[in-house]
């Protein structure tokens, strides 16, 4: 009878080594299940309803659904040849990382503290990370980013989120421009705007025709109310979006996502998610009122985004209290820079007057 080999070490000598010593991203999800109120994954409170047909379900579906292209680049005021769309904008980050760093030599630039998933899906391909912090005001260090420019060897990526995840702050327009210019022929630049519809004023989405470097990211998540159906977007000049459809698998949009997106990017969706946002907005000033009473809370950041950033200094008590009680938010002490801080999802008025009387309570023990 063979031997069998012993399983952990047989699947580990297997895996490829610059996988073996990965950690898995810690979305909100594996961190947290179950709860009651969810404000930790800046989802929207709002869940719209939606008609599917199932006629062509037994079909594979269009690799770039036309409808769901065309409106979406009709809402994004760019041309459609100019939009790619993809599961999330995760699926857009990693595109972009297979189709133009080579494994093992090539980097990207990160500029945290900032949204996980940039060095997951390096470190997933076994491209290096850079990283140039954040000034103590969540501004970009140009200093830094210049230096990372004149090297060498420049990343291939440079990422910058704006409004920023977890801070809540725009990235200055002059600042953005510097970038451009410093990586002007060495590197593209990505600019995530996953949370742009809380501070549509301030999309790059027009500029993608002046500059062919700059790659600008969106998704349905946020806004739109659509997390669960994993829809994003990539929006750059033609001749990037070609590279990514080599690396792209051939169905990445299932047909009820796509009739959904087209619905959702519809006017009549479209106005309704802008009321959406409006009445987070309005939500978010009431909690910001709130918290800020609450002894030694610090607001950090901005609120250009749906979630709201404070350095507590019970944090992990206040954190354990919300938790046994069914309040899931999210701890951000690991990044660069927000020791002590949590960051908390705007939700429905209720959601909030729910998580602002637990909060009471605490500290009336």
């Amino acid at each position: 009878m063979t031997q069998q080999p012993n399983d952990n070490d047989f699947i580990n000598e297997l895996s490829a080594v610059h996988v073996r010593d990965l950690q898995p991203y810690e979305s909100a999800r594996r961190l947290f299940s179950g709860g009651q109120y969810w404000l930790n994954a800046n989802e929207s409170p709002f869940a719209n309803e939606y008609q599917i047909d199932s006629d062509h379900f037994n079909r594979y579906p269009d690799c770039q659904p036309p409808k769901v292209i065309s409106a979406y680049a009709k809402y994004a005021g760019v041309d459609a040849k100019s939009v790619l769309v993809s599961r999330g904008a995760d699926e857009g980050i990693e595109l972009l990382v297979r189709a133009f760093c080579n494994s093992g030599t090539d980097s990207i630039l990160i500029c945290p503290p900032t949204y996980g998933m940039y060095a997951i899906s390096a470190n997933t391909f076994n491209v290096q990370v850079q990283k140039a912090p954040l000034l103590d005001d969540f501004s970009l260090d140009l200093e830094a980013l210049t230096a990372v420019a004149n090297s060498e060897k420049p990343p291939k990526l440079v990422f910058v989120c704006s409004p920023n995840n977890p801070t809540g702050n725009r990235v200055a327009q002059s600042q953005l421009q510097q970038v451009l210019a410093l990586f002007a022929g060495k590197s593209l630049v990505v600019v995530d705007e996953a949370y742009i519809e809380f501070d549509i004023e301030h999309s790059w989405a027009s500029q993608i025709q002046e500059y062919n470097h700059l790659v600008v990211l969106r998704t349905l998540s946020k806004a739109f109310a659509l997390a669960g159906i994993r829809c994003g977007f990539l929006l750059a000049q033609p001749e990037i979006i070609h590279v990514l459809l080599k690396v792209i698998a051939p169905y990445p949009v299932s047909d009820p996502v796509a009739q959904i997106a087209a619905q959702a990017l519809s006017e009549e969706g479209v106005q309704r998610m802008k009321n959406q946002v409006s009445q987070l907005q309005e939500q978010q000033e009431v909690l910001l009122k709130q918290c800020q009473q609450f002894p030694g809370w610090q607001w950090l950041g901005d609120k250009c985004a749906n979630f709201l950033l404070f350095r507590v200094p019970e944090k992990q008590a206040v954190m354990d209290y919300l938790v046994a009680n069914g309040v899931l938010i999210r701890d951000q002490s690991k990044q660069v820079n927000l020791q002590g801080c949590l960051r908390i999802s705007i939700g429905n008025e209720a959601e909030n007057a729910h998580l602002l009387s637990l909060i009471q309570q605490f500290y009336a023990r």
